[in-house]
């Protein structure tokens, strides 16, 4: 087993330990556990992968003309 998955597998038991030792979120706790890991390890290199919207021109402002 990779140290990275065990790194996983005990942050996910921790999750599970944290939620209250329910049963059936085995997988929210690994996908959750594994994000985590995942980020940190890469230096938080998937955040920063989703290319940044454009920024959309702003209509010019025009004077309102006194009454």
């Amino acid at each position: 087993m990779s140290n990275l998955e065990q790194s996983i597998r005990e942050r996910a038991y921790q999750l599970w330990i944290e939620s209250g030792c329910t049963d059936g979120n085995a997988e929210v706790h690994w996908l959750s556990a594994q994000r985590e890991i995942l980020q940190a390890s890469l230096g938080n290199l998937g955040s920063e992968a989703a290319p940044a919207k454009p920024k959309k021109a702003k209509a010019p402002r025009t004077k309102k003309r006194a009454a």
